[in-house]
């Protein structure tokens, strides 16, 4: 612990406390939800976040969070699909198991490359499976051994949210749903697969909350922490 509290500068009271003693206490620094936030607010959070020194991401960040950020650390990787920011650019070396993310559809990408970019920048190696849903049950077979390769899956799906099941039922890795808001009016913007995966059949499901790729890519990467 520090020898004393952290003060926030002056361009931060009102704003935010960041949580720089995060990565000593839980083993992973803090991360900046962006959306709903100025791009002021996000240029002042970033400058503090130089200051300090501390690695972080910066997430769900439009094109006017991203110059925001970019403005105070212009070394930092931007990822537009995945509206996602990481300072330092470069990923630690990976350790502990692998992490596998599957996307149903081609619609479902931000989604997972979010989770996937979190994986990496909290140290897992990391493999993206893309349009594996299951209107095609052959292109998920087809990524078998890769999938039993892995300590931990991700699985990014909308639409009926069925592929966490059908991946559950294959593999022994605990999987990681994430319902996306990908779908037509039935689908209720993630709720019909977010109800699926919740009421999946098979054992070993654990369930995100709607187009939650940093809460899937977080859990993904403490599961697959070295040992």
């Amino acid at each position: 612990m520090p020898d004393r509290p952290w003060e926030p500068p002056a361009s931060l009271r009102g704003i935010a406390e960041l949580d720089h003693d995060r990565a000593h206490r839980r083993g992973y620094a803090e991360a900046i939800y962006c959306e709903a936030k100025t791009p002021a607010q996000v240029r002042a959070i970033a400058a503090a976040v130089r200051e300090h020194g501390t690695p972080t991401l910066f997430t769900r960040a439009a094109p006017d969070h991203a110059d925001a950020v970019l403005a105070e650390l212009p070394d930092a990787r931007y990822d537009a699909e995945a509206r996602l920011l990481a300072w330092p650019p470069t990923a630690p070396e990976p350790t502990g198991g692998l992490v596998v993310v599957a996307a149903a559809g081609t619609s479902d990408l931000p989604v997972a490359r979010e989770a996937l970019l979190v994986a990496t920048y909290l140290g897992r190696e990391c493999e993206l499976v893309i349009d594996v849903g299951v209107a095609g049950l052959h292109r998920v077979l087809g990524r078998l051994d890769l999938l039993r390769r892995a300590r931990v899956v991700v699985v990014v799906a909308g639409m009926d949210g069925a592929l966490p099941s059908v991946v559950a039922g294959l593999i022994s890795a605990p999987v990681v749903a994430v319902p996306t808001s990908v779908g037509y009016g039935a689908a209720f913007e993630g709720l019909a697969p977010l109800l699926t995966m919740l009421t999946s059949c098979a054992p070993g499901v654990a369930v995100v909350n709607i187009d939650n790729g940093y809460g899937a890519g977080h859990l993904a990467a403490q599961i697959a922490a070295p040992v």
